[in-house]
């Protein structure tokens, strides 16, 4: 069935991807609930968070607008903006995994690193580590997404009759780009809990 089949019908692959990013919100409300509680056990030690983490939050607010000025031009059957704003998304998305590894660089040169909780004091590095790990897969899936998208658009389709893909491509990475700066407003805020 094409787009227009759905025309008054939620999507199939639509409603599974809201599903997906359910569970992903799950795993990382259990993560970030995780820290609280781990936190509050006590032997816990603050830390800045490295300046490269803003950084990253202002490349997905970026990469944000670059995939709405894409979808966008999808609905307007703007064949170059979609192209044009779907490379750019992946650009800003690559983008934000280097700033999220000289993130973590900065943590390491700090001495900060991924420990054993019965070893060390410095368990809330793991904690941060852990989550932008799994933060950073996310986006990795988000990258291949965008990446397949643009293959479909600089093939033709992806444009005003066609648009599943997009749409789709443009919720979840509007989500991962909004779940990050969650994780980075909660981690900036943790230390005031």
């Amino acid at each position: 069935m094409e787009d227009a089949d759905y025309k008054n019908k939620v999507h199939p692959k639509k409603f599974s991807l809201w599903l997906l990013c359910l569970g992903i919100l799950m795993l990382f409300a259990g993560l970030t609930s995780a820290y609280i509680v781990r936190r509050g056990d006590g032997n816990w030690f603050d830390f800045e968070l490295p300046n490269a983490f803003l950084y990253s939050t202002i490349i997905v607010l970026l990469s944000s607008v670059t995939m709405y000025f894409a979808h966008r031009s999808a609905k307007r059957d703007e064949l170059k903006g979609i192209k044009i704003g779907l490379a750019l998304t992946l650009f800003l998305g690559t983008s934000f995994i280097f700033s999220q590894y000289l993130g973590w660089k900065e943590m390491q040169d700090a001495g900060l690193y991924f420990v054993n909780p019965k070893e060390g004091d410095k368990v809330s590095a793991s904690f941060l580590i852990v989550i932008a790990i799994v933060h950073v897969a996310h986006i990795i899936a988000g990258l291949i997404f965008l990446f397949v998208t643009l293959i479909k658009a600089l093939n033709h389709k992806v444009h005003k009759k066609n648009t599943l893909s997009i749409d789709m491509c443009n919720t979840y990475w509007h989500f991962v780009g909004l779940l990050w700066v969650y994780l980075y407003l909660f981690l900036y805020f943790a230390p005031d809990f």
